[in-house]
Formats: structure tokens, sequence, C-alpha cells
């Protein structure tokens, strides 16, 4: 059996060794309710797909017998050395995956040399996940025109937090129809729920769904109440520049923003002093027949031309698909979906293996390539699929 190149024939059955294999085992932990609100995309789900068909678009390009050792890994983000290139995107809502969500991750993504970026709709507080932390932790915010903002922001600020991820790619919620179907709750659906006992206990002993940072409760009413204010007081149509800047201002740390896939409107960050840009599309969550991420990339990497950091968002699957970001002029990745299947099936150790599977799957890849380290990659080390002798275009 093979499903989305991760060949299961010749393994244990009972073994997690990619991606895909979290992914269908997270499928079988949680309740339909919550696995919709991790895996839906937005109406028919075509960028949701294409984030990860765009990188079938490229092969790597391998030397042999350079004589190289243990490839390197570590960048610099945000001031910060990281081991691996791999950061964990904002998410919300952890607590349907499991609810130790966000305290599980931000550790775990510290064992393993990176950093995870705390959601405004996060299962735990600000103040909980910076005390949680070892390292200074880093917050996600929407821009908005009330003082919802400036008060999570002054929250952040006091609790240590010294960047901001920016969230500019949700003016209004992206119509993500299944999920909208499941939070329905019908006989059926309460039975399908009912399936899931340990699911169930949780949710309601510890009642860490999401929305934590907007109100204090944690149950299912809770994070729907959340939302609501949420979409109401941050996610706002009448949105502009003037409300980036404003933020810029206002914020003396680091400022990246997320959410962008236009060369135009990098330009227009950058010259607002964004220290990074993250090109992506919400995981497909928003607008159906946006650009796939990796497809945005090469053109936002030559407008921004190094004077910020870029990162990628959408669809990373796989230690390859890391190097082809790389490759095409990001700094580092960003993943949502796959820590989420982690947290779902093992918690924190579940997330950790998230990671090492990416770590292992750079450092074999990398070696085979013939590439020291991941500074080295550039848009010679790809060979586009439709001309597999040619390399990338610099």
């Amino acid at each position: 059996m093979k499903v989305m190149g991760c060949d299961l024939r010749w393994r244990n059955p009972n073994a997690l060794n990619c991606v895909e294999d979290y992914r269908k085992a997270a499928r079988g932990k949680l309740p339909p309710m919550a696995w919709t609100y991790v895996e839906s995309g937005a109406e028919d789900m075509v960028t949701l797909h294409d984030n990860r068909a765009g990188f079938s678009n490229w092969n790597l390009r391998t030397r042999s017998l350079v004589g190289h050792g243990k490839p390197d890994l570590s960048t610099t983000i945000a001031g910060v050395k990281l081991k691996l290139p791999v950061l964990l995107a904002p998410t919300g809502y952890t607590g349907l995956s499991h609810w130790r969500g966000d305290i599980d991750t931000v550790r775990a993504a510290e064992r393993n040399g990176t950093r995870y970026v705390l959601s405004t709709s996060a299962s735990w507080s600000i103040e909980e996940v910076a005390n949680a932390a070892s390292e200074e932790p880093i917050f996600q915010l929407y821009p908005s025109q009330g003082d919802m903002a400036a008060k999570m922001m002054a929250r952040a600020w006091v609790a240590g937090y010294r960047t901001l991820f920016l969230t500019v790619d949700v003016p209004v919620p992206g119509n993500r129809e299944t999920w909208g179907q499941h939070v329905l709750m019908t006989p059926k659906r309460f039975m399908q729920t009912a399936l899931h006992p340990r699911w169930v206990y949780h949710a309601l002993r510890h009642q860490r769904l999401g929305g934590r940072n907007i109100i204090a409760g944690g149950t299912l009413a809770d994070a729907l109440k959340a939302f609501a204010i949420q979409t109401r007081e941050l996610m706002q149509s009448t949105l502009n520049w003037e409300d980036v800047a404003w933020v810029r201002d206002q914020w003396k740390g680091k400022v990246y923003i997320k959410g962008l896939l236009d060369p135009e409107d990098a330009q227009r960050a950058v010259a607002l002093g964004a220290d990074g840009i993250v090109v992506s599309n919400h995981g497909g969550r928003q607008l159906d027949f946006a650009g796939s991420t990796i497809g945005a990339l090469p053109g936002i990497a030559q407008a921004v031309g190094g004077r910020a950091e870029i990162l990628l968002d959408s669809g990373v699957r796989r230690g390859t698909d890391v190097i082809k970001a790389l490759a095409l002029g990001a700094n580092a990745v960003m993943v949502g979906r796959p820590y989420l299947y982690g947290l779902a099936v093992a918690g924190g150790a579940g997330v950790s293996h998230i990671l090492e599977i990416f770590r292992s799957e750079m450092e074999r890849a990398l070696t085979l390539m013939g590439v020291p380290n991941v500074q080295s990659l550039d848009p010679t080390s790809l060979l586009p699929r439709d001309n597999p002798h040619s390399p990338a275009p610099d």
C-alpha cells in the first residue's frame, strides 16, 4: 500500500515512520468534529491539494562523491539560531487534537531546537505558554481596528514575547464547508463523538478546546463563542496596510507578516518595516483556487531580495519539501497539520517524533544530494520536472 509517497508494504503496520502514517493514525484518534477542523480546507479544497502537488514540480539535483559528513540543518530566524529550519505554525484550537495542546507543543519544539508560534485562538493562554516555555516565546495575532489587538500585544510583551507573527489573510473566515457541517451536533454526530470516550473525557474534564486568550472557558460552546468574538473583533474586511503599519509602530520587537502570496505585497510589507514574511495561503483554508505557496515563493523571494527573512507555510509534509522551499528562497518553513497529527496520536512525544522525522528525512536527502548544509541550497539545487536536466533559474 502506498499513500502520498509513504510506502507501508515493508514496514511494521504498528510503526509510525512518516507524516502520512501519523495522519492516518490521527484520524482514528479524533472524533469527526475535531478531525475535520484539522484536515478541512476551503470549498472544493483545490488550493489545499495544490499546496502538496506543487512540491512535485521539482526534482533534487544529485552530486556524488562530494565527501561531506553529516549535513548541518541549522539556521537563524528572528535572531534565534535553530537546529532545524522547521517551525511549528500557529493553528489555534490545538485542544481539539490533544488537551495539553499548546503546552506540549511549545516544549516539544524547544526539545528539538526550534520554536512554536502561539495562536491568538490557542487552547492555553499567552501567560500559561510563556510560563511553560524555557526560551523566548513567539505570538501570532490578527491586525485589528479595535482595542483587542492592543490588549493582546500588551499581554504578550509583558509575558516575554518579543517576536510577533501578524496574520493578514483572514479578513473574513474561509468557507470551510465540511467543518461547518460537523460543528452542528446531530444525533448521528453525537454518537460518532461518543465512540471516542478518551477524547470526550479530556474535553469535559480539562476544557481546553480553544479560545483561552479570548474568554476564560474552554468547552465546545466556549470555543465557538471565542471564535465568534475573534471573527467580529479581529477579522475585518476593512483592514488595510495602515493597520499593519500601526501594529509595526506599536510592537517594539520583530514583526513577521504571515499570509502573503503576491510579490508586490511582499515588497510593501518590507517597506513598512517587516522583519520577515510568511508565504502562506492559510493551509488552503481561506480562498480556494489561490495559488500554491511553493509556486508563489520564487517571485516573492526575488521581490524581497534578501531585505527580510522568508518562511514558507502550507503543504509541507516531507523533509524534501523543506529542502525545495529553502532552495527556492525560504529561510525556513512552518508546519501545522503534521504536528497536530502528532499531538492527536501521542501528545508531546508525537510532536517530537514528527520533528525528528523531518530532521531525519532532511539529513538523508542532503547527504544523497551531496549538499553539506542548508545554507548551500539555492535554485541550482533543483531540477524542474518538465526539464529534469536543467537547473532551476536563479
